[in-house]
């Protein structure tokens, strides 16, 4: 088990580019698969998550080339109606497939999808959606099985917002006979992403960016070249880390108009940045100040979904206001199991209160410490770096190959704006 070993105190400073978008490459795979062209994709960040996609890509027929650190060209023509358990036991976007496969091949064959476990995340809207489109479901204790005599457009609405299952509805509706419309559609940068490379591959979508959006299907679509875009949840938390370690930074390529209720957030939190160009500058400070509501209230951090505060970035939030004076309430309502984790910030030095599930205060400034812990999952693993990266002494964070599931070489791009981190193990 990989471990990092960090000593804190030392203020981030420099330069730092953020890695492409995992939550935008995830899908292009799978978007891979409803042409026999060349996918070709450029900025793929290089992370577990993304070789454990083309890893089923691989299984499913594609032929997958590397063409440098950071682009790779699908040829997709699938043959495999099957994602193995083992692989989509290993990440939530196997689900994914789903859409491809039973637009090309009238069955799919799902094992049990993996990811980070934050509470119960239901796969329900993706089969509804699916269903709505003309699939048949069988589930199975082991995964499950869609079938299609062929996919027909249909006005289909989703029960929740969700990004993954209007991912998956779209992957499929392109390719099904006649109209569709996806009302309650999920509209983060990643699915606008998804939607503008299907129609530069021949796909005929409007309402991209909003929450309905209307697709003619198509008989085929062709191969493409695309650039991913900088990940906005990566740049989130680097303002986090940055700031907390009181220091000094400017993110290159940051694509600043995704970042409005990010900053927004961390400016309530005492947090200033400012956009230059596509830059964004975070401004040290030695001391940061919680915006309080009008009237000298207790302010709420509450994510929501596009554009509001993205619910991945709650977890640096909370991080970053064990270091601001004053008191805020997060107000984490989207999954069940995602602030457990603060138990480890307490334990580093952090006047807290696990309200419940959902809801935690805290009051800050506090002095934390270091000391021995272990990442969770993907975002409380990157909230907890940053409390060992401003923690008085050494610590060990051990369980790191979450971080790797969603960020690229962490320890050596952090170390190039100070940071004392060595990986071991």
């Amino acid at each position: 088990m990989a471990r990092f070993l960090v000593e804190g105190g030392t203020p981030l400073r420099g330069e730092i580019t953020p890695a492409g978008n995992k939550n935008e490459a995830l899908p292009l795979i799978a978007a891979s698969l409803l042409t026999d062209d060349a996918v070709t994709l450029h900025n793929v960040p290089r992370i577990r998550d993304v070789g454990g996609m083309l890893e089923i890509a691989t299984e499913l027929g594609a032929t997958v080339q590397e063409l440098d650190g950071h682009s790779v060209r699908i040829t997709g023509a699938p043959r495999s109606l099957k994602v193995p358990q083992k692989l989509a036991g290993e990440i939530r976007a196997s689900l994914l497939f789903a859409g491809p496969l039973l637009a090309r091949m009238k069955k799919v064959e799902l094992g049990l999808p993996g990811g980070d476990v934050i509470g119960r995340r239901r796969n329900d809207t993706h089969f509804l959606a699916l269903q709505q489109l003309g699939a048949d479901l069988e589930v199975a204790r082991d995964g499950y099985v869609l079938t299609t005599t062929g996919l027909r457009g249909a006005e289909v609405v989703l029960d929740e917002a969700s990004v993954t299952a209007t991912e998956n509805a779209l992957l499929a509706a392109v390719l099904a006979k006649g109209r569709t419309v996806l009302h309650n559609a999920a509209s983060e940068p990643h699915v606008q992403q998804l939607g503008i490379a299907l129609m530069k591959m021949g796909a005929r979508i409007v309402g991209i960016g909003t929450n309905t959006i209307t697709i003619d299907g198509v008989e085929r679509l062709k191969g493409i070249e695309h650039t991913i875009l900088s990940d906005h949840m990566e740049v989130g938390s680097l303002i986090a880390l940055i700031a907390m370690t009181r220091g000094s930074a400017t993110i290159r390529n940051a694509v600043p108009q995704h970042l409005r209720m990010t900053q927004l957030v961390f400016k309530r939190l005492g947090v200033d940045t400012e956009v230059v160009g596509n830059d964004l500058v975070v401004k040290g400070k030695d001391n940061y100040v919680v915006e309080e509501d009008i009237g000298g209230k207790i302010p709420t951090i509450k994510p929501g979904i596009w554009p509001g505060f993205p619910t991945d970035l709650s977890s640096v939030a909370t991080a970053m206001a064990t270091q601001a004076q004053g008191t805020v309430l997060i107000h984490e309502w989207m999954f069940d199991g995602r602030m457990f984790w603060v138990d480890a910030l307490e334990r580093m030095g952090a006047r807290l209160v696990l309200a419940d599930p959902h809801r935690v205060v805290v009051v800050g400034p506090s002095q934390l410490y270091g000391t021995e812990l272990r990442s969770p999952d993907i975002r409380a693993g990157m909230a907890l770096l940053g409390a060992t990266l401003c923690a008085k002494g050494s610590s060990v964070m051990n369980n790191v190959e979450q971080l790797d599931r969603g960020y690229e070489e962490l320890d050596k791009r952090l170390r190039a704006l100070g940071a004392r981190i060595e990986r071991a193990g």
